[in-house]
């Protein structure tokens, strides 16, 4: 039987609520968060101002699917490696927004630390692009750029960026679910995520430019002064994030083990022993 206020789990038993850690693992936490982000919103401007932008680069790559894909195999390994890295390790590697409220929703990381991660990835976004602006200049804010915003293909409605947007994330994080439900796949998850996230740029690339991140649009759109589309690019993922943790209660029955997209229970059970 389920204990009141408790999600039960398929065998019957109560799914222990995630601890709560204390304040100054979560403001050490959401900090490294914030750093993590940083780091791949600098990357993913670098990477649109060297490979999409005017650049000897660009001019030598032939045509917009080429340099997506360029730029999908950049961001999908810098990705994998900030979740991999030791603060992405300690932090859980979330990086966006939709992650953290979708692992809330799998019973593995409290909901009251979902605010500070998602204060601290937004900042992270505006820290990342500017830091880009300040290494590459003007040329950051040049048209082509227009500091890595994104913007969908003409004749694109907020509603059709919203649907797919939404649908992808749903379905990234419905993968992300499986594999950290299983063991000997739990380790494969920074890959995975960086290849999915990577896929998601050459394949939505030319339609809705692939976001799947509320913090990857936040900063550039700021900084661009691009709002037309900003409901849809922030709160599609997160619609997303909430579908998914849903359908993959339906479809499976192991919970997932950890909110850390490292794969690595051993952390969080030394810092349960540490609490």
């Amino acid at each position: 039987m389920a204990v009141r206020g408790q999600p039960a789990t398929s065998d019957g038993q109560a799914r222990a609520r995630p601890r709560l850690p204390p304040l100054s693992r979560l403001l050490r936490s959401s900090a490294y968060e914030a750093v993590l982000t940083t780091i791949l919103l600098f990357g993913v401007a670098s990477a649109v101002r060297w490979f999409i932008g005017a650049s000897p680069i660009s001019r030598a790559v032939p045509g917009i699917h080429l340099e997506l894909l360029l730029v999908g195999v950049i961001v999908g390994l810098l990705l994998a490696g900030l979740i991999v890295c030791p603060l992405g390790k300690v932090s859980g590697g979330h990086l966006n927004p939709a992650i953290s409220l979708a692992m809330w929703r799998f019973g593995v990381f409290p909901g009251w630390s979902v605010v500070p991660y998602t204060a601290a990835q937004l900042m992270g976004s505006l820290l990342g692009v500017l830091l880009a602006r300040a290494a590459w200049g003007p040329s950051l804010a040049e048209p082509a750029v227009g500091y890595a915003a994104l913007k969908p293909a003409p004749g694109w409605s907020n509603g059709m960026v919203f649907l797919v947007e939404g649908a992808s994330m749903a379905a990234i994080i419905v993968l992300v679910g499986v594999f950290l439900s299983v063991p000997r796949l739990a380790p494969r998850v920074p890959w995975l995520v960086g290849g999915l996230i990577g896929a998601a740029i050459v394949g939505l690339g030319t339609v809705t430019g692939g976001c799947v991140n509320p913090a990857r649009q936040f900063g550039p759109a700021v900084f661009a002064g691009q709002f037309r589309f900003f409901p849809a690019y922030l709160l599609a993922p997160l619609a997303g994030a909430l579908v998914a943790p849903w359908l993959v209660s339906r479809f499976q029955h192991r919970k997932v083990l950890t909110h850390r997209l490292c794969g690595d229970r051993s952390i969080d059970a030394a810092h349960d022993n540490s609490s």
